[in-house]
């Protein structure tokens, strides 16, 4: 189905075939743009100029008949409802699609005409905009200091000055923006104006200074900056999603030469140079400082074809079940809902960030356009491909080529997932630690995404399980209150994962001379949030080596007869497990409520609600205290939003050096051997400490030291623990 017609002539221009009514349609229409009503402009391509007898004709044009009715129809109704499409298209033999997209085009033309006499107007404004960055500059250059008349400090910028740069690079992007539209439709290049400012940079965490400082916004914050595409965008991404389906699903069942088999014969290695012999269209050549990583995975998992798609179509499921990879996710328009009821031609526009658990790697933020197709009874294939090329971002550092899963029934339902991820990105603010496993493409490759879903797919199975065993102590066996507390633990580790790693939403301030590996720590200011306490909290993380392998860490770490080696807050307490839910089929993947019992007999016990889970590719162990009161409602059954966290933790990796060795390891792990090669792990341990329950509060300077103390006492204590153990 996926192959090229044998008997296509050479040099011949073809349309994609079967493609979905939007894909066979969407040349009718890219043609009735160039119409003004009446009109058919046939002669007015470059084709009589220079003849080709081999080329087919590649569009089907409306009839004049057919023109002139629907223009009549426009003058009355520019926006006809799905009923009135229909008995149009009956009328005048046309698909309901085909008379959706010729209004869309007919509106987008009018539009192009009333932007055409705005023009002007808009370059005024741009050149009014730059004449007042010009003004602000010069102010700024010239301001002195209020108490002794000099020139001011770069450290005493003002609160209004502070203001005026932002609202200044706010300022440029909107002057790039209009600049762009008005080049679209005058045909003129677009005029690069000059950085009338120095760009913003964030400010120094300044202790005792207003709360929140540490969580400024960063002004070049990708993902804030897009907005929808606009309608004469919309055939261009359909055209581009469609021939991305196709490499997508090509990719996904090609073996040799495209995909070579790596040495130790356990994964796929793209071949670049017949990638480009295969798919010389796409989006483009690899930008200059690029790195390519491609790679592709196969499962099978526990879970039905149907909710696979509707998990991967619906961005607040997709960015829940795989919170660890992506740390905020949008959808920005949504071209087409589908046919039939299903998801079978939906086409949405989103904006992404991906990450790494860890405050070392930065995010990659990716505006792309998702398409779902059916293919054929019980397969589907769901493929992303960046839109770069018609929103360029000069901040841009990564964008997908085609990527995607393509997802094939299987009995009893299960379904066999075929993942494939290429991607383009600058790496170089990678920091060395996690060089490796980013060059290696196993921080965000197919695999990761591969085990991540085979896991949730497991969790997902185990919220749903009726036929709970009853023997085992401490299991919870009530449906209700099963439900409730993976509900809660799955809150727990979404914020946990949403705050450690290096987005451009908040900014970590390092801290120096400490003695310890560099803690990172930033404030967040909670108001009115139900699930979190009220007040300041500060955030701390830091990501180490350990020459350890990740299976014996995160054994250590969830342990609870081990906790009090590296929990400084159980203040030497005996820690017991009240109850607890397995949710996968390894036994580290479990919810558990933990009750710290104090060996001071004047201090209360402490409830502490714990999520551990593990994979080839990452492991975790989250936990929160949790109120008594409250944690008996959830077990009851309870809403479970309502209870406030602040979640901490681990979030455990593999090093890149023997990926391989991790994965198929069951017991042993691969510490460092004889040789010296290293197999260990790279741990990043976060912490969020409420500081001040009042949200006006100032933050003070002992706040930041305990915390700082805390997380360096708490990493030489695990540090010290597993080196006594592998001793």
């Amino acid at each position: 189905m996926f192959q090229q017609p044998s008997n296509m002539m050479e040099g011949q221009l073809h349309p994609l075939e079967s493609e979905s009514e939007i894909g066979r349609m969407r040349d009718d229409e890219l043609d009735s743009t160039t119409k003004s009503g009446s009109e058919n402009h046939e002669a007015a391509s470059g084709d009589d100029q220079n003849p080709r007898p081999n080329k087919k004709k590649r569009y089907h044009r409306h009839t004049q008949h057919q023109i002139e009715e629907m223009e009549a129809f426009f003058k009355e109704c520019p926006h006809p409802d799905d009923k009135q499409r229909k008995e149009l298209g009956r009328e005048l033999g046309l698909e309901p699609l085909q008379v959706k997209f010729w209004f869309q085009n007919k509106r987008t033309q009018m539009k192009t005409q009333h932007e055409r006499h705005e023009n002007t107007q808009l370059r005024t404004e741009n050149e009014k905009l730059r004449a007042d960055n010009m003004r602000y500059r010069e102010a700024l250059s010239t301001a002195s200091c209020p108490n002794c008349g000099g020139p001011t400090a770069v450290g005493q910028m003002s609160f209004d000055e502070h203001h005026l740069r932002l609202e200044n690079a706010r300022l440029r992007e909107e002057i790039d923006r209009i600049s762009a539209i008005a080049a679209k439709y005058v045909g003129k290049p677009v005029v690069s104006y000059p950085l009338l400012s120095s760009p913003m940079t964030p400010r120094p965490f300044e202790f005792g200074a207003q709360p929140g400082t540490g969580d400024m916004y960063g002004a070049g914050d990708l993902l804030r900056s897009i907005s929808s595409p606009s309608e004469a965008d919309k055939p261009i991404i359909i055209e581009l999603a469609v021939a991305a389906m196709e490499e997508l699903v090509r990719m996904a069942q090609m073996g040799e030469p495209l995909w070579m088999t790596s040495l130790d014969g356990t994964t796929y290695v793209l071949n670049e140079e017949e990638y480009i012999r295969t798919f010389p269209r796409g989006i483009g050549p690899k930008p200059t400082g690029f790195k390519c990583e491609a790679s592709r995975e196969t499962a099978v998992v526990i879970m039905n074809h149907i909710n696979l798609v509707e998990i991967l179509m619906d961005v607040n499921q997709w960015s829940t079940v795989f919170s660890g990879i992506v740390s905020k996710a949008s959808t920005l328009d949504v071209l087409s809902t589908g046919i039939a009821g299903n998801y079978n031609g939906a086409l949405q526009v989103m904006a992404t960030e991906f990450q790494v658990p860890s405050p070392l790697v930065p995010t990659r933020e990716s505006y792309y356009v998702r398409y779902c197709k059916q293919h054929a009874e019980g397969t589907w294939a769901v493929v992303d491909v960046s839109l770069d090329n018609i929103r360029p971002s000069p901040t841009a550092r990564c964008r997908r080529r085609p990527s995607g899963c393509l997802i094939q029934e299987m009995p009893n339902g299960y379904s066999k997932v075929t993942w494939v991820e290429h991607v383009e990105v600058d790496d170089s603010g990678v920091h060395s630690l996690y060089k490796q496993l980013v060059s290696t493409g196993h921080a965000f490759g197919a695999q990761r995404w591969i085990a991540t879903l085979d896991r949730q797919c497991e969790r997902l199975a185990s919220v749903m399980a009726t036929n709970v065993p009853t023997g085992d102590v401490g299991v919870i066996t009530n449906q209700d209150g099963r439900k409730s507390m993976l509900k809660l633990a799955e809150r727990m580790v979404m914020s946990f994962c949403a705050g450690v790693s290096a987005s451009t939403a908040h900014t970590w301030t390092t801290l120096s001379g400490t003695g310890a590996d560099d803690v990172r720590v930033m404030t967040r200011k909670s108001v009115d949030d139900p699930g979190r306490p009220p007040g300041i909290v500060l955030s701390a993380a830091t990501s180490f080596w350990l020459p350890v392998s990740p299976k014996r860490v995160f054994d250590f770490l969830r342990d609870e007869n081990s906790r009090s080696e590296w929990d400084i807050l159980s203040n030497g307490g005996v820690v017991q497990e009240m109850a607890h839910i397995a949710n996968g089929r390894d036994t580290g993947n479990c919810v558990s409520l933990l009750r710290v019992n104090s060996a001071n007999s004047s201090q209360s016990n402490m409830l502490i609600l714990q999520e551990s889970c593990t994979d080839p590719t990452a492991s975790f162990v989250i936990y929160a205290p949790v109120d008594i009161v409250a944690m008996n409602v959830v077990l009851n059954g309870g809403d479970p939003d309502y209870v406030a966290l602040l979640p901490s933790g681990f979030a455990i990796l593999p090093d890149g050096s023997t990926i391989t060795a991790a994965t198929s390891s069951a017991g042993g792990g691969i510490d460092t051997d004889a040789a010296g090669s290293s197999g260990g792990s790279l741990l990043t341990v976060a912490f969020q400490i409420l500081v001040d329950s009042v949200p006006t509060a100032k933050l003070s300077l002992g706040s930041v030291a305990t915390v700082n103390n805390l997380i360096a006492c708490t990493v030489e204590r695990i540090k010290a623990s597993l080196s006594c153990e592998n001793a």
